[in-house]
């Protein structure tokens, strides 16, 4: 006899509807290290919870405190941030090199769309400035966000963080 078939429920069936808000992307301006800062530390210790061992994440994001050049470098960089209600919701950073060097989305607002609003103005900002190759390196958090979107992973390695081997993967895209 078995189980009658039901219809299979669809994916917004599984969880409460998200509210819509609004974001807005802007470019990276003084006063931003702060608050960037604590949002890769959240998205570290609490986004890669799953996938990195706490020795490893503290490895990785040891202080939710800027070290002092960590808003040169934001601001040295094309930094884009995604703001929700006047807070930093995630950032992404690329040089001059084409190289993606911070990709990061706070976990209280994964999935829904920031990571991919982020990665398109830099996107359309690298074909602006002539680059035609990007390269990345990608935890394993972000390697499945990056293979969507089309990079090609070029090398898995392991990297040295305050004396711990932290995993991640060498990715690229052409533009």
């Amino acid at each position: 006899m078995g189980r009658p078939d039901l219809p299979r429920p669809r994916r917004r069936d599984l969880s409460p509807a998200a509210p819509r808000v609004r974001m807005r992307l802007r470019r990276a301006r003084p006063g931003d290290g702060g608050p960037t800062r604590a949002l890769f530390h959240d998205a570290v210790h609490r986004g890669a919870a799953l996938s990195y061992s706490p020795a490893e994440r503290d490895a990785w994001s040891p202080s939710p405190e800027a070290p002092p050049d960590w808003e040169d470098k934001l601001l040295s960089r094309h930094t884009v941030i995604a703001e929700i209600r006047g807070l930093p919701a995630g950032f992404m950073t690329l040089g001059r090199d084409g190289y993606l060097d911070f990709a990061y989305v706070s976990p209280d607002w994964t999935g829904r769309g920031i990571g991919r609003a982020l990665l398109q103005a830099i996107l359309r900002e690298a074909r602006r400035s002539g680059l035609d190759h990007l390269s990345t390196e990608a935890s394993l958090v972000a390697r499945p966000f990056f293979a969507r979107h089309g990079w090609r992973e070029t090398a898995r390695q392991s990297v040295i963080r305050h004396g711990v081997a932290l995993t991640n993967f060498r990715m690229e895209i052409e533009l």
